[in-house]
Parts: structure tokens; sequence; C-alpha cells
């Protein structure tokens, strides 16, 4: 019998808590910038379509024990697997590029007093070349671990944040182009990779009765803890939202104990901060994971340490650069993602498939 690496409670918590905290750092910031006052409608189109092509996979491992390469090597042969493969860590692969900028500039900027130097980064690659190097076992045992500290922190710093809420801010809705709305929609695609994490999913848990249902509303949840933080903060500043970044540490500055204790929510966002590292390196572990199977191994440490390396010199030698590169994937990634967030995942159901016993 295959051996099982992950179950369906680690899978919900990855769907819930990775999704929610990838997007509450620029996130927020660029959809006010776009849409205004109706950045919800944008965000709530995207997961909408994402989670309809997670319930779409989640709802073929009831009809499949295999995995998704062994799906594709039953249809394309072992060549032709591997080809998909290659292609999908090429995806996993720049997917993590801006999520690590965002990350590094979060860093420096939220938790030092002074703007550090780019090695203060650094050590980030290491833990991710660690983590990225362990099998597929290690990332849902690190959900368990994350799960509980993203509930804990995210209901503090809605608390936090709910007094100084203006839902005035978010009315009268529906007054931005709808060029800009499907902007906000296209443009932040790099956000939205879950379908894809499905699909690497797929065979490698035990399917019981009902667990399509339990993924697609784990994912939801954490649509609904985002488009809740996405009105909270835009209703917390209004028309200048658009120029406050890292929204997350944001929301709560005006929280009445802050005046008195200093900024006591530090202590959750460096809780909030182990999550969001976890959920970084994701597409990169996705990554490594697909590298392997499409050269035949399981050394995942070498193929790790390779594709850290590559990252870590993008960061260091492209980080000047970080508008363009920002607006590139602004402007054209949405093609990549519709093709493996969305065509891709579908078309799975055209592979040929034994009946699960």
């Amino acid at each position: 019998m295959k051996e099982m690496k992950i179950n369906v409670r680690q899978i919900c918590f990855i769907f819930l808590a990775y999704t929610a905290v990838t997007k509450l750092l620029m996130y927020p910031t660029i959809l006010s910038q776009l849409c205004g006052r109706d950045l919800l409608f944008p965000a709530a189109a995207s997961f909408l379509v994402e989670g309809i092509v997670i319930w779409a996979v989640a709802y073929l491992c009831s009809k499949t024990d295999k995995t998704f390469f062994e799906l594709l090597e039953d249809t394309l042969g072992n060549v032709g697997a591997r080809i998909v493969f290659a292609l999908f860590a090429l995806f996993f692969f720049a997917a993590s590029v801006l999520p690590v900028f965002e990350q590094k500039q979060y860093i420096h900027n939220i938790f030092y007093d002074t703007v550090p130097s780019l090695v203060v980064f650094l050590p980030f690659f290491v833990f991710a070349a660690y983590a990225c190097g362990k099998k597929l076992t290690n990332i849902g045992r690190c959900a368990d671990v994350c799960f509980p500290i993203f509930v804990v922190t995210m209901v503090s710093l809605f608390i936090m944040a709910f007094s100084s809420v203006r839902w005035e801010e978010l009315s009268p809705v529906l007054k931005t182009p709808i060029t800009k709305l499907l902007g906000g929609f296209s443009g932040m695609s790099f956000h939205f990779t879950a379908p894809c994490w499905m699909l690497m999913f797929m065979g490698r848990f035990k399917y019981k009765k009902g667990d399509a249902a339990k993924l697609t509303f784990a994912y939801a949840g954490g649509a609904a803890v985002v488009l809740l933080f996405l009105a909270v903060f835009y209703g917390v500043y209004g028309a200048v939202a658009p120029s406050r970044t890292f929204a997350v540490a944001r929301t709560s500055l005006f929280f009445p104990a802050i005046e008195t204790l200093g900024r006591i929510d530090l202590i959750l966002l460096f809780a909030l901060e182990v999550v969001m590292l976890f959920a970084t390196v994701l597409n990169m572990q996705m990554a490594v994971q697909c590298l392997a199977a499409c050269i035949g191994t399981e050394k995942y440490a070498l193929i790790s340490i390779g594709i850290n390396v590559a990252l870590a010199a993008i960061l260091i030698f492209t980080d000047v650069v970080y508008n363009a590169i920002y607006r590139a994937y602004f402007n054209w990634f949405w093609v990549a993602a519709a093709l493996f967030t969305i065509i891709l995942p579908l078309l799975a159901w055209t592979l040929k498939r034994r009946k699960r016993v």
C-alpha cells in the first residue's frame, strides 16, 4: 500500500492559515491603490475561482488513489510526466520570488528601528533550505504547529483593530472602473497558488467521504479571514490606505493600550511571522518536490540548497530593481497563473485514473 504522507486535517490547516497569512503584507495595499473601497470584490472573485478549482481537484481524489505524477505518467508516459513536473517546479519557483521580497522588506521595516543591510535577511535562506529539504510529512507537521499560532494572533489583532474601524469607509460600493477591478483580480495572481498545492497532495492522503467539502470549507475560512482583514484595513485608513504598506502591522496601531504600553502588538506580529515564514517557503518546498520527482530522486536537501541559492542570488542582484520586477509580475504573471492554477488542475480530470479501492 502507498505510504500516506499527510492527512486531511493538516491540509485544511494549510489552506486556512497559509492562504491567509501570505496575503496580509502588500496585497491589501495594492488592492486599495487599484480599487479603493471596492477592494473586496476582486479579492472575492480570486478566492471564488480558486475555491472552485480546489474543490474540483479535491473531489478528483475521491475517484482515484493515484498521485498527480502517476496520473500524468499513465496518460503521457514517464517523460511527459517529468516534463510537466519540471514546468510546475519552475512555476512554484517563480511564484516564490515576490513573497520572499515582501518578507525581506517587511522584516526590515517592521522589526528594525533602522533599515538594516541585505545581509540581515540572508539567514532566511538557511531556514528555507532546511525546511525545503524535508519530506512531505514535514509540511503537515509544521501546519499542526502553525495553525493555533495563526488563530490566536489573528483573533487578537482583529480585536485590537475593531474599535478603530469606520465601516462607512467601505461605501458606496462598485464605483471603481471595471478595468481596475480586473487589474486587482489578475495582477495579484502570484498570491493564489493553492490549487497547485492540492495537485501535489493528490494520492498523499487517505481520502474519506466528505473530505472534498472539508478542504473547500477550510480554504473558504482562509478566504473569509483575508476578506475581513481587507475590510478592517480599509475601514481603519480609508483613502490613505494605499500609502500604508505591510498592512498586518498597521491595523492595530490605534489600539488604546499601545499609547501607554508601547507596541505590544509586536509580540503578536513576531508570533505571526513564524506562520508567515512557513507559508512563504511552501511554494519553495513544492518546487523541490516537483524537481525531485522530475529527476527521479529523493535527495531533497541538494535540490533545496540549489533552489535557495538561486532565490538568494535573485534577491541580492535584483533588489535595486524590485519595483520593475513587481510591475512585470503584475502585468504578466496572470498568464502562468491561469495555466497552472486553473487550466491544468481542471484538466487533471481528463487523465487516466484507477478507481479507488
